[in-house]
C-alpha cells in the first residue's frame, strides 16, 4: 500500500469549530481515503507533499446544481441539442471543481445528462470533474414551473407521478425533484402558486423512499412549501417564504432547507437590460423577505444545506463561495456554520456522510487549499487560483 502524507498546513476539518495549526494527514493512494491525521511531528514517510503553511478545508458539496443549464441565457439554453448540452455540462462540471466543489447533487437536468455523465465518469472517461449524485429530469404539472419536453416529466395525478418516478429511478435518478410552486424564471406563474398537490407529491416521495432515495421539492412560497412538507419531502429547495410554523415542522420531520441565496441575488444584481422586467421584479421583490425568513429558520434550528441553483441567470458554476458569503452576511451565520452547511448537512442530505464532507479518518481526501484563513474571512473561499484535490490527487 502506497501512501501520501500532506503536511505543513492549518486544517479546518469541516466539523470542529476551530482550526488546527501544524497539521498533517496521510492518504491511501489506492482508496483516496485519509488513514491518519494529527498535528506537530508527523510519522516517517517516503512520499509527502508540503502545503507551505496554507489553509486546508473540505471541498464543497453543492446540493442544488443544473449542469445542463447555461447561466448566460434567459431560458438556460434548454432548446440546445443533447450533444451541445452534454459538452456544456462537462465544462460546467469542471468549473465547479475548479471553484472548490468536489461533490454535486443534480437538481434537474435536461436529457438526463447528469445521469449519463456520471456513468462516463465512473468508467474513467471524464477528467477533472466532481463526484455526481444525478437527478435527471424534474417532475412538474402541465404548464407548471420547468415545463419543457427535454427537462421535465409532466404529471397530473398521483398515478402519473408514481409511474414517472418509477421511470426516472429506472433511468438512474438518485434524487426525485418535485415542483411544488411556481418560480422566478417561468413566465406566467408566481412563487405563491401551488402546483403539484400533496397527494401527487406524496406518491413521488413514497416511490423514492421505496428505493432508498431522497425527494426534494422546488418550493418558494405558500401554500406550496406547506404542501411539500405535508407530502414528506426530504428537502425544501429555496423556501424563500418559509414561515415559523413550517420551520417548526421541518425540525420535527428532519427536513433540510437549501436557500440558494446567490440565485435570487444574482438576477437583480446583473439582470437589468438583459432579463425580462417581470423576472427581475419577482426576484428583487422577494429578496429582503427571503433573508428575514431564512435567517429565522436557521436560528430556530432548521438544518441548512449548501446549494447555489447554479445555471440560473448570471449564476455561474464558480459561485459556491459567494453563497457562503451570503449565508454569513444575510442569514447571520458564522463562517464555520456556513461551511458546515456543506461539510455536514449537505453530506447527510445526500446520505454520503460516511465517506464525504469532513476531513476525518476513513473519509475521502477531497479538499481545497487556500492562501487565507477561511474562518477569519469568509471571502477567502472565493480565491480563483486555489488548489483542489479529489481523493488525494490534485486536479487544479
Amino acid at each position: 500500500m502506497t501512501q501520501t502524507t500532506f503536511t505543513n498546513f492549518t486544517l479546518f476539518d469541516g466539523r470542529s469549530p476551530h482550526n488546527e495549526p501544524h497539521s498533517w494527514f496521510i492518504v491511501d493512494d489506492t482508496t483516496g481515503k485519509i488513514t491518519n491525521r494529527g498535528t506537530g511531528k508527523m510519522p516517517d514517510t517516503t512520499h509527502w507533499i508540503n502545503l507551505e503553511g496554507q489553509y486546508v478545508m473540505p471541498g464543497f458539496i453543492n446540493v442544488h446544481t443544473h449542469i445542463s443549464s447555461d447561466p448566460a441565457t434567459f431560458d438556460g439554453g434548454r432548446d440546445r441539442s443533447e450533444t451541445e448540452t452534454a459538452v456544456m455540462a462537462y465544462q460546467n462540471l469542471q468549473a465547479l471543481l475548479k471553484s472548490g466543489v468536489t461533490f454535486i447533487r443534480g437538481c434537474g437536468n435536461s436529457y438526463d445528462v447528469d445521469i449519463k455523465l456520471k456513468r462516463m465518469r465512473e468508467k474513467g472517461l471524464l477528467k477533472k470533474t466532481p463526484g455526481i449524485m444525478p437527478s435527471g429530469r424534474t417532475f412538474s404539472m402541465t404548464g407548471g414551473h420547468g415545463d419543457h419536453p427535454h427537462s421535465t416529466y409532466l404529471v397530473d395525478s398521483p398515478d402519473e407521478v408514481r409511474k414517472a418516478v418509477r421511470q426516472g429511478l429506472k433511468n438512474g435518478s438518485e434524487l426525485i425533484k418535485l415542483m411544488a410552486t411556481g418560480g422566478v424564471m417561468t413566465p406566467g406563474d408566481f412563487m405563491a402558486d401551488p402546483q403539484l398537490s400533496i397527494d401527487e407529491m406524496k406518491a413521488g416521495v413514497t416511490e423514492a423512499h421505496h428505493k432508498g432515495k431522497r425527494a426534494a421539492a422546488h418550493a418558494e412560497g405558500n401554500p406550496g412549501i406547506q404542501n411539500a412538507l405535508d407530502a414528506g419531502v426530504d428537502s425544501i429547495e429555496h423556501g424563500f417564504y418559509v414561515t415559523e410554523q413550517e420551520a417548526e415542522q421541518m425540525i420535527k420531520q428532519g427536513t433540510y432547507l437549501t436557500p440558494t441565496l446567490v440565485a435570487e441575488w444574482a438576477i437583480p444584481e446583473y439582470g437589468e437590460g438583459t432579463l425580462p422586467k417581470w423576472e427581475i421584479m419577482k426576484a428583487a421583490d422577494a429578496l429582503d423577505d427571503t433573508y428575514e425568513n431564512l435567517s429565522r429558520a436557521f436560528k430556530m434550528g432548521v438544518k441548512i444545506t449548501c446549494g447555489t441553483d447554479a445555471g440560473t441567470p448570471f449564476n455561474t458554476f464558480d459561485k459556491t463561495g459567494k453563497e457562503m458569503e451570503l449565508l454569513t452576511t444575510k442569514l447571520g451565520m458564522s463562517p464555520v456554520e456556513a461551511y458546515q452547511c456543506s461539510s455536514i448537512n449537505s453530506a447527510e442530505l445526500c446520505q454520503i456522510q460516511d465517506e464525504y464532507g469532513t476531513l476525518e479518518v476513513g473519509k475521502y481526501a477531497d479538499f481545497q487549499v487556500l492562501a487565507e484563513d477561511p474562518l477569519a474571512n469568509v471571502e477567502a473561499v472565493q480565491q480563483t487560483d486555489k488548489q483542489v484535490y479529489l481523493h488525494g490527487k490534485r486536479e487544479f
